[in-house]
């Protein structure tokens, strides 16, 4: 084995694990907005209201829903109404 066959081999190498790491990374970002999404008020099928009651989101779509502090709205509604 020659000293310039090393070099081809670790250059190879650290080619292969440079685009696993950019696969990863990608497929990483992609998800992260699906996870954000996914725990917002609509994410979880809720509708954002003003109402603290939730009254009007009943009123409106039907009995049968309450506030919820787990999860947060993105407009400019401070309580998010989950159907219970």
């Amino acid at each position: 084995m020659k000293k310039g066959d090393l070099s081809i081999n670790i250059i190879i190498i650290a080619a292969i694990a440079l685009l696993v790491l950019v696969i990863l990374s990608i497929l990483l970002f992609r998800s992260g907005t699906s996870i954000q999404q996914g725990t917002s008020c609509s994410g979880v099928g809720g509708v954002c209201s003003t109402d603290p009651t939730c009254a009007d989101v009943s009123y409106q779509y039907g009995a049968g829903y309450k506030p919820s502090l787990n999860f947060e709205c993105t407009d400019s509604s401070p309580i998010c109404c989950i159907k219970i």
